[in-house]
């Protein structure tokens, strides 16, 4: 396993769930993570497209398979994640009820 990677085994906390959205969705719109808060909406503060959402979402599941043997973010949830924070709430109980 690379000692790079950022996920390691054991339970990920809220603040640890909040890094990590945070942190890939500054690698995929290419901005600083101090400018993206958990208030922001995705489309209307961040510019976030569609596009940008999707790759996210294949981010953290690659991220978090490590955690939560098949983790995944159910497409028809897609469209109720309209901010930073409904996404971070969103994979922390997902990543509860997986283990």
């Amino acid at each position: 396993m690379p000692s790079e990677t950022h996920v390691e085994q054991g339970p990920l906390d809220r603040d640890g769930v909040f890094s990590l959205v945070r942190d890939s969705l500054a690698d995929i719109l290419e901005i600083p993570p101090d400018r993206i808060t958990e208030g922001q909406a995705f489309g209307d503060d961040l510019d976030a497209d569609s596009l940008a959402l999707i790759e996210l979402v294949e981010t953290l599941e690659e991220e978090l398979s490590e955690r939560a043997v098949g983790f995944s973010i159910d497409d028809e949830d897609l469209e109720d994640l309209r901010t930073v924070r409904d996404a971070v709430d969103y994979v922390h109980s997902r990543l509860g009820r997986s283990s």
